[in-house]
């Protein structure tokens, strides 16, 4: 009986081809677009689930109090991630449910120097000695109990090993590393471990690990100092651990290990360091759940627009069958048996269509691959735990598409169906009708979104940012004193060159790193006020060069001897934070901030210096003259080429001892919108493929519609019918679906993308004009979907459609 049952849905299949491919392609592409989804989905959840000890790490963030008498305000306040150093050793010997403690500085560059080849190596973090006791990072070569320990020891990754010593054992070796401002003096240091690359699906990534106890050979004090902000401290916790009970405990720890009662800590499990954590100075890049939220929703929208194809096409086919279900029933067939023959044919269409599938899949990996940055392979598939999902999905959608013949027709008399079926065809009708209107509007909320999206991204790279960014060639030098006492003469040479109209030094530049500073500055009772901002120190020429307005006083000038040491330019932003709405008001008034004091002498117009996800924040330039890391030249862009060989020439003759590294700076400012460029690439080419899913559907059942009214189209060109009104009245009642699909759909897009746009400070404002459009554009695919059966149709003649009567 199974042999007849195979025989059957093969013949079936070979029978109508059309059909039968439309059902395979169509359910493939869907479902390879939802296992795509879920790989990415899963990679994003799996971070840092390799260490084996992930369920017993936990960090400390930190931050202040707005009020020492309401601890809940805290949370109005950004916690950071980044702190003091000697939080470490106290919450180990105060809590008893915490084994082992380790801490690292903020992210490093450092150049090392081998014989006369210098490299700058970027991500370099100073660690502990236990790192190895927490992180499950695996050892190749050397001690993990010692690796760390003396100071200059250096750890490499296995990649970076064979890129500075190839092939030979490199424990053992050393490179000469220059200073790291504020970390560590320069030295010899020596490489004692190899371990392997860290996992891609790490909240955090490094090449190279330099020990920490060189950073408190070379900078001991800050090891004590409560105020000193460049440690991330992460600890191992026992069974004895309870969340609730440790934070319930931090008040009184605070309170007799320092003196400042506005700080507070709190803690973080590793499970939310990549995706569940709200606090700033990450020591990495962080994953956005809200997008994971999206991209799952697509996927499923995927898998249901191809399975209401499937659906659709089955039910309408299935009337052709009820006949044969008659004629079975008649000689005898059982309903059992009629029920497990047409669940049985489209859980064979599933299966094969989860073939084509993983084909699909190994064809767009690649590209998947190229967009989201990941290494994803098609083996994730393949792994035992996701078995059972594909069983699962074989199944749900083969009996649920199966369903309507395999239930309803089934069910009737044999009577009943070789009289006619029209109480059970009218229901299909509906069904399909209802299910058309479905996917069609889920199609529109993703145009609308795409649409959105695109207007949105395009906002944040046109959007007057407040500063000149546009050709402007950057050079990092890494705070090399070397180059700084040497900075006028650079200066001087560099402008010399007619291709580049200014330059200027910072230790900072828009969109990349920047320190804060509390400082203090008058009131408008008078009164110095300490306030936290982000820091830019600055050459004299920066705020000029940099095409920055002047809302109140005036800039940074060589006429003025006593800017250097007394002076400080904020913006508005900081100009608020003190009180005063007026920034002319706050000129004049007297700062002290890291050692410096005077006076403000201007205030420039808020610009944006961080991405446009946040607004713009308070902010203070001092003038630093030799507390730079960088120089930031504007170039003409008439031959981009020969001007970087004349910098490169003249950098060569000032700073030979360090290597040529440039960037520009609107690309990197870009750099910070990554991950919502990776979201825009993803949403449009899973929005494209919702459409093209759809209008398959659409193409199957526009095609049957034309095949069973052949006699009546017959019957209306014999009447004299033009062919206008007939392409009509075949496409009238599918644009009418789409019609009522634009109406559901425009109502719930607003609201979704309304709640993706609150993680932009600047929002572009969504015209009511991008709703139509969607609607606009899914009533055009329709159209050109239903038209060319709808013509064929048509165009057929009359003798032919009509020659069986």
């Amino acid at each position: 009986m199974l042999k007849n049952y195979l025989k059957i849905a093969w013949r079936n299949l070979l029978k109508k081809k059309a059909y039968s491919f439309i059902n395979i392609f169509g359910l493939g592409l869907g479902m390879a677009c939802c296992f795509m989804i879920f790989m990415f989905v899963q990679d994003e959840l799996s971070f840092d689930s390799y260490h084996e000890k992930a369920d017993r790490i936990y960090r400390l963030t930190h931050g202040r109090l707005a009020s020492k008498d309401q601890p809940e305000s805290a949370s109005i306040n950004p916690f950071w991630v980044w702190g003091n150093a000697p939080v470490g050793p106290a919450v180990q010997s105060y809590f008893p449910e915490i084994d082992k403690v380790v801490q690292f500085s903020g992210s490093s560059d450092i150049l090392l120097t081998d014989g006369e080849n210098s490299y700058q190596e970027e991500g370099v973090f100073f660690m502990d000695s236990t790192a190895f006791d927490i992180f499950s990072w695996k050892i190749i070569k050397g001690d993990p109990k010692t690796a760390l320990t003396a100071p200059y020891s250096m750890v490499m990754t296995e990649s970076t090993a064979k890129r500075y010593f190839g092939d030979e054992d490199p424990i053992g070796k050393t490179m000469k590393g220059s200073d790291s401002p504020g970390r560590s003096n320069s030295g010899d240091y020596t490489v004692t471990a190899v371990i392997a690359d860290v996992p891609a699906n790490s909240h955090f990534n490094f090449n190279m690990l330099l020990s920490l106890s060189t950073f408190r050979l070379s900078n001991p004090d800050i090891f004590d100092w409560w105020g000193y902000v460049d440690i991330y401290t992460y600890f191992l916790v026992n069974d004895n651990f309870d969340r609730g009970s440790f934070e319930q405990k931090i008040p009184a720890f605070l309170a007799a290990r320092q003196d400042d009662p506005l700080y507070t800590i709190k803690v973080e499990k590793m499970e939310d360091f990549y995706l569940g954590s709200d606090a700033d100075r990450q020591p990495g890049e962080t994953g956005s759940l809200s997008n994971i939220y999206v991209f799952s929703v697509i996927g499923i929208f995927l898998l249901v627009i191809a399975m209401i194809n499937f659906m659709n096409l089955s039910t309408a086919r299935s009337m052709e069958r009820a006949k044969e279900v008659g004629i079975r029933k008649s000689i005898g067939a059982d309903r059992s048996h009629l029920i497990f023959q047409f669940l049985g044919e489209s859980i064979i269409i599933v299966f094969l269509a989860m073939v084509a599938s993983m084909f699909f899949i190994s064809v767009a990996m690649p590209l998947m691959n190229s967009i989201t940055g990941k290494e994803m392979e098609l083996t994730a598939l393949m792994s035992w735990q996701i078995v059972p999902a594909f069983i699962g999905i074989l199944f749900f959608v083969g009996i649920l598409a199966g369903s309507y013949p395999a239930f309803v027709l089934s069910g009737f008399r044999p009577v009943q169906i070789l009289k006619g079926i029209s109480v059970v065809e009218s229901g299909g009708v509906n069904l399909r009708k209802g299910l058309v209107i479905f996917q069609f509007s889920l199609s529109i909320i993703l145009i609308a979104g795409t649409l959105i999206v695109y207007s949105q991204m395009n906002h944040l790279l046109d959007k007057d940012m407040g500063f000149d960014k546009e050709q402007m060639l950057v050079l990092d030098y890494n705070y090399d004193e070397r180059v700084n006492v040497r900075s006028s003469v650079l200066k001087a040479e560099m402008e010399a060159n007619p291709a580049i109209l200014s330059a200027a030094f910072s230790r900072s530049v828009p969109g990349g790193y920047f320190p804060n500073a509390g400082t203090d500055i008058q009131n408008i009772d008078g009164e110095m006020t300490n306030m936290g901002q982000a820091i830019f120190q600055v050459g004299i020429d920066f705020i000029d060069h940099f095409d920055m307005e002047l809302v109140a006083g005036r800039s940074y000038s060589r006429d003025f001897p006593s800017d250097s040491t007394s002076a400080l330019v904020i913006n508005e932003a900081a100009a608020r934070q003190y009180g005063y709405a007026n920034p002319a008001d706050i000129v004049g008034k007297k700062f002290d901030q890291w050692g410096r004091s005077g006076e403000v002498i201007g205030v420039v117009k808020d610009f944006n210096f961080i991405s446009l996800h946040r607004k713009i924040e308070p902010l203070t330039l001092p003038f630093e003259a030799y507390a730079s890391r960088f120089l930031s030249l504007k170039v003409k862009s008439d031959n981009m080429e020969k001007t970087l060989a004349e910098v490169e020439e003249v950098w060569k003759k000032i700073a030979p001892h360090r290597p040529f590294l440039y960037s520009f700076l609107d690309e990197d400012f870009a750099k910070q919108y990554q991950t919502d460029f990776k979201f825009r690439q993803l949403f449009t080419v899973f929005a494209v493929l919702a459409i093209l899913i759809a209008s398959l559907g659409l193409f199957g059942l526009a095609t049957y519609t034309a095949e069973i009214r052949t006699k009546e189209i017959g019957i209306r060109k014999v009447l004299g019918a033009e062919v206008s009104s007939i392409v009509a009245l075949l496409s009238k009642d599918f644009i009418q679906l789409v019609l009522v699909a634009i109406v559901i759909a425009t109502p719930v897009a607003w609201y979704v993308m309304n709640r993706w746009l609150e993680g932009f400070a600047y929002q572009v404002e969504i015209g009511w004009w991008i709703y139509p459009l969607a609607g606009l554009v899914a009533v055009i695919v329709a159209m050109v979907t239903i038209s060319s059966q709808a013509v064929r149709a048509a165009m057929l003649d009359p003798v032919k459609s009509l020659k069986s009567e």
